[in-house]
């Protein structure tokens, strides 16, 4: 099967690594052909250093590789599926999809790695069926997929992404449209909590942290997640929450949009609540 991946960050890359090892073709794209391939530069790194540390055999990191194909937009016009994670903005989506729309091969399936926004509104208009295929960071570790619903996703659709989803090594859970699906509906309003907590003095971001770790045995506390998901998404997803639902508790802090005011969005900033540079 081929499948072009749009948007070869973080999560683009760990998908197209994804289908790329179940024997997939993977196409990446970015903003430009150079910039996909800088994402497959730092993906082949990454990889490297497995093969150095015999967690993964040469071979397999050249036949992996040879199958993430970087190549001109038009390349899509034949692909068996289509992902799409670009910017968290419903109208860059809707933007690249609807050009998508006019290329791709009538049989061809449109899926949105979206964490927040509804899928319906998302396949508004075009010709293709669209369903929602929510991976998780970092996606090669991470089993689960979200697969979503929107209002006119066929239900064999449905089907069909659940049992690929297995295919390449996932979990699948069905989920109806609703914002936030499950996972982002229970998970942003924590890190929203925890910097709540913080703002209102009761504990240092330290303390929050260990609070939730030890007291409920949590990975990691609110605010290191936040750091982890970037707490410009964390915004963005609280933002669609509290827009679809006007319910107060998905209000997102101030002292949120300061932090990414100020350009301290977490881990891939180098500073968020804690820091993280060397």
């Amino acid at each position: 099967m081929k499948v072009a991946v749009f948007g070869a960050g973080t999560m683009g890359s760990g998908i197209a690594q994804v289908f790329a090892a179940k024997g997939h073709t993977a196409l990446m794209y970015a903003s430009s052909v150079a910039s996909a391939q800088r994402h497959k530069d730092k993906l082949a790194a990454s990889l490297n250093k497995k093969v150095a540390k015999g967690k993964m055999t040469q071979e397999d990191c050249d036949a992996l590789l040879s199958r993430v194909l970087v190549e001109e937009f038009e390349a899509a016009a034949d692909a068996d599926l289509v992902i799409e994670c670009v910017a968290e903005k419903m109208e860059t989506k809707k933007e690249l999809l609807g050009r998508l729309d006019a290329i791709c091969k009538d049989s061809a399936i449109f899926a949105s790695n979206t964490s927040s926004l509804s899928i319906t509104e998302i396949g508004a208009g075009l010709k293709h069926p669209m369903v929602g295929m929510h991976f998780f960071n970092p996606v090669p570790a991470m089993k689960l997929v979200e697969v979503i619903a929107g209002a006119n996703t066929p239900d064999e659709l449905v089907e069909y992404i659940k049992n690929l989803s297995v295919e390449i090594g996932k979990t699948p859970v069905v989920v109806n449209e609703a914002p936030g699906f499950v996972v982002n509906k229970i998970l942003i309003p924590y890190c929203n909590e925890g910097v709540c907590v913080l703002h209102e003095g009761v504990a240092s971001a330290e303390d929050i942290d260990i609070a939730m770790q030890l007291g409920c045995n949590h990975p990691m506390g609110p605010l290191h997640l936040g750091d982890l998901i970037g707490w410009d998404i964390v915004l963005n997803i609280m933002d669609v929450l509290y827009n679809e639902t006007h319910d107060s508790k998905y209000r997102a802090n101030v002292l949120i949009r300061k932090m990414v005011r100020a350009g301290k969005l977490g881990i891939k900033s180098g500073e968020g609540f804690f820091n993280y540079k060397k």
